[in-house]
């Protein structure tokens, strides 16, 4: 078993085995991080890592996984952004009552429900 060597934000210079550390990459961009506890202080520590880190992590036998964006980043979006007096006032919104039946009366048609 490899022996890797990382720096905990607290502690310095730490020496961990494979078991101790592990890799997610991004499936949107194949950006990688590498997170470990600290062996010294149990702090949880997360950093990018280049390609050749991970490579180098993953050829040292490190587990590893994937993640993905959530898909509303990907959604198209219209309109203008919301102001601090939009979420105030929508803030005041939600302590009424009747919140969700203003909501509901004052949202735009979806498109599938014109057909």
């Amino acid at each position: 078993m490899a022996t890797i060597r990382a720096t905990c934000t607290e502690c310095g210079d730490v020496e961990m085995t494979t078991a101790d550390v592990w890799v997610r990459l991004c499936d949107d961009d194949d950006e990688g991080t590498y997170h470990f506890r600290c062996p010294m202080c149990s702090t949880l520590v997360a950093k990018p890592a280049e390609p050749h880190i991970v490579e180098l992590l993953l050829a040292a036998g490190v587990a590893w996984s994937t993640w993905s964006r959530p898909a509303e980043l990907k959604e198209h979006r219209s309109g203008a952004p919301l102001t601090h007096d939009d979420l105030l006032e929508f803030h005041e919104l939600l302590r009424r009552d009747d919140w969700f039946q203003t909501l509901s009366e004052s949202r735009p048609a979806h498109p599938a429900e014109d057909e």
